[in-house]
């Protein structure tokens, strides 16, 4: 069962050696940390990054056995050239990559960026690869699923024309991390897969995510709330590596212990309601393979039945 999570932090990382990682959005802040844990603990780690030279460079900085590929969630080509590149078994993939508050922009299908990024592109990874996972999918998602204003899937508009606000694409992206996980488990019980899928949030965790807001007030907020009240990015990495190595309950959500989940160590926490409606994360994944043509792989590539 897991560890009672009052002091856990990386020295309790049960010895990952033989096993393969690959941590999206690995290049810095929470994903460069979830690499230095895992390969600390003996695991080999495949930074999948959209920029190879930044990647490189951080993989240049982390003790243990690392590579770098790459990859741009924000564009579906690149996101199956990467999954048709797979070799082998894939024992963890962390969905860690994300944008955040950023100004209303589409990706490279036409995807609104921040759902398209942050949802869309880890679903579609997701699939790819599942018939090579043996053990976990982690998907990082956030506080801001529980926004004010009752945060919810906009599927009568989920590029929000007309209505886009940062904030209410972040949030919208967000929720949708956890009814991926939500549904994705659900399929993986149902296909008889030993195969789990949990979500993490970091917290208030300081990284250069939020040096991307378009609001110059909230910037400013941002790099004083950075400075004074959140954790570095290790401390925020750990409810991610947490979900990733503990023995958890499918489905299980991770983030820190402290008041509003804002610090502390990891530990399991509560969704908010729209996050846990399994009818809401069915449509989601429907609308999701129609938007990205993947769907989930047959009972047969994933267990090898």
């Amino acid at each position: 069962m897991a560890q009672s999570s009052s002091k856990w932090n990386t020295t309790d990382i049960p010895d990952q050696s033989g096993r393969t990682a690959v941590v999206t959005g690995a290049n810095s802040g929470l994903g460069i940390a979830t690499v230095e844990a895992l390969a600390g603990a003996g695991a080999h780690v495949v930074l999948a990054v959209r920029d190879l030279k930044r990647g490189e460079a951080a993989a240049a900085t982390v003790r243990g056995s690392v590579e770098v590929r790459r990859l741009d969630l924000a564009d579906l080509a690149s996101v199956r050239e990467f999954a048709a590149g797979w070799q082998g078994d894939l024992d963890l993939l962390i969905n860690n990559a994300g944008v955040m508050n950023v100004p209303e922009a589409r990706t490279r299908d036409g995807f609104e960026m921040q759902f398209g990024t942050n949802h869309l592109g880890h679903f579609a990874l997701t699939n790819l690869l599942l018939p090579h996972i043996t053990d976990r999918v982690v998907t990082v998602s956030s506080g801001a699923h529980r926004m004010p204003g009752s945060p919810r899937i906009h599927f009568d508009n989920l590029d929000l024309a007309g209505e886009y606000t940062p904030i209410k694409a972040y949030s919208q992206s967000k929720l949708a991390n956890l009814l991926f996980t939500l549904e994705l488990q659900r399929r993986l019980a149902e296909a008889g897969s030993p195969v789990r899928a949990t979500a993490a949030h970091p917290g208030w965790a300081a990284t250069n995510l939020q040096g991307h807001d378009v609001n110059a007030i909230r910037r400013v907020l941002m790099r004083v709330g950075n400075r004074f009240i959140a954790q570095d990015n290790r401390a925020g990495a750990l409810p991610t590596v947490y979900a990733a190595v503990q023995d958890l309950p499918g489905a299980s959500y991770v983030g820190p212990d402290g008041l509003g989940e804002v610090r502390g160590a990891p530990t399991l926490v509560a969704r908010s309601a729209a996050a846990s409606d399994p009818a809401s994360a069915r449509r989601l994944w429907t609308v999701s393979e129609e938007l990205t043509g993947v769907t989930f792989p047959k009972l047969a590539a994933v267990t090898g039945a």
